[in-house]
């Protein structure tokens, strides 16, 4: 054991030591994203055109309708640019600053984005929006980021399997809960066609995210205020952790290794994650909100023969009390300061406006951030999450500002370890200690 961690932190050593980290303005950029830059310059602002860079190519023909719809209303054109498809966005934008081409609106997708365009973006606190919604993206700089979408992490559920077990997820807010809950579902499995009771899957190559960002988040922000910061704080300190905190944590993961799927905890992917789950075989899965896209397109066969079960989720509840599910927008649009900015600020608040959400939230499947948005979307996890956010058990994403390659170096393949049995708890939480160390320089 000694010389597996020995070995272990050695090669995270080398890996902390091999990573870059970003500056606070535009880099050069090369290749790629010179070549996607537009080699022309750009011409003045004009008070009635602006020009949108989106990183959703998905829905690029519901903005360009809301972009119809504006410019029938107001008069301004809006130009729709989607990029997708293995693009490096944040390269391409760094290749329009330099050719002086910037968009006057354009997508970042968290802190190291938004680290790029320090002093860059306008401060819309001013908007109307900003006070309408928890999920804008606040900086130094100000309010810079406009959601258009929200998403959620908790532990997502079956609630029709769970209801023909006798399980209230309302009651799910602490380990005892929990771990009666499991052995309940445990004990009718085959009675209610389960594979296992739940979907946790820690392969560390291609699924670190889900363990090393999003799982690990609930350690950051489960249970607390939107604006509470303490342990992603401390975290930031020098990669520490809060040991009663995180034992607590670790000894919820290890209930959860104890109810999984062991043919696929270790090497499961994420495909074979969600069509299981769709497929009725799981009571939970250790996903989020936006596995609701795929059950309803690419495994929408399998949903149906399952039922089209009702789903929810519930509050990792590693300590007694948690009953909140963490929420946020996945990426944000900013506006560019030196671009014509009174006009770009003009159209996203307009997107806000019923008109505008109807497509958002009904043609494009977005989930509105908006608390006065009037839409439910009918993805499968919209209205559990219109319900956590109403009654206002939401906490926040502090995990999008941790350190860079802190999940995809470090934390995932602990996660993965400690699945294979190669650490027991107390060990999981000492090299969990030890690899953030590492990664913050500790």
């Amino acid at each position: 054991m000694k010389k597996w961690l020995s070995l272990l932190l050695a090669s995270l050593l080398a890996l902390s030591l091999a990573a870059c980290g970003g500056g606070n303005a535009p880099a050069p950029s090369g290749g790629d994203a010179d070549a996607n830059a537009d080699s022309g310059s750009a011409s003045a602002p004009s008070a009635n055109s602006i020009r949108l860079v989106n990183g959703k190519i998905e829905v690029d023909s519901a903005l360009k309708k809301l972009a119809a719809m504006y410019k029938e209303e107001t008069g301004v054109d809006v130009s729709i640019e989607s990029m997708g498809g293995g693009i490096d966005i944040q390269g391409t934008l760094k290749g329009y600053y330099q050719a002086g081409n910037m968009p006057d609106i354009f997508v970042n997708g968290g802190a190291s984005d938004f680290a790029n365009w320090g002093g860059l973006c306008a401060d819309m606190s001013d908007q109307a929006w900003a006070s309408d919604t928890d999920a804008a993206y606040v900086n130094d700089d100000g309010v810079v980021g406009f959601p258009y979408t929200v998403e959620a992490i908790g532990l997502a559920y079956n609630a029709d399997i769970l209801e023909k077990a006798g399980v209230d997820p309302a009651t799910l807010t602490s380990p005892a809960a929990y771990e009666e809950a499991f052995a309940t579902i445990d004990g009718m499995k085959d009675e209610l066609g389960l594979t296992a009771v739940v979907g946790y899957y820690t392969e560390p190559v291609n699924l670190y995210w889900s363990t090393g960002n999003h799982l690990f988040g609930n350690y950051e922000d489960a249970g607390l205020e939107r604006d509470d910061t303490t342990y992603f704080d401390l975290l930031s300190d020098g990669g520490q952790l809060d040991v009663d905190r995180f034992t607590a944590f670790a000894e919820f993961v290890a209930l959860l290794q104890q109810y999984a799927d062991q043919s696929m905890m270790i090497s499961g992917t994420y495909d074979q994650q969600i069509l299981n789950f769709a497929s009725g075989k799981y009571a939970f899965v250790t996903q989020g909100s936006w596995i609701g896209a795929t059950m309803t397109t690419d495994d929408a066969d399998a949903y149906a023969a399952a039922g089209n079960f009702k789903v929810g989720m519930a509050p990792y509840a590693f300590q007694d009390g948690i009953d909140t599910i963490l929420t946020n927008s996945p990426s944000w649009w900013a506006v560019y300061k030196d671009g014509n900015v009174d006009a770009a600020k003009a159209f996203l608040q307009w997107l806000t406006t019923d008109a505008a959400q109807e497509v958002l939230v009904m043609e494009a499947g977005f989930i509105s951030p908006f608390n006065s948005s009037p839409y439910i979307a009918t993805d499968p996890f919209a209205q559990t999450i219109a319900d956590y956010q109403a009654a206002g058990k939401t906490s926040g994403w502090h995990w999008l500002g941790n350190k860079e390659g802190l999940a995809q170096n470090y934390t995932g393949q602990v996660f993965n370890d400690y699945a294979q049995g190669n650490l027991d708890t107390d060990r999981f939480v000492q090299v969990m200690q030890q690899v953030c160390a590492t990664a913050y320089g500790g």
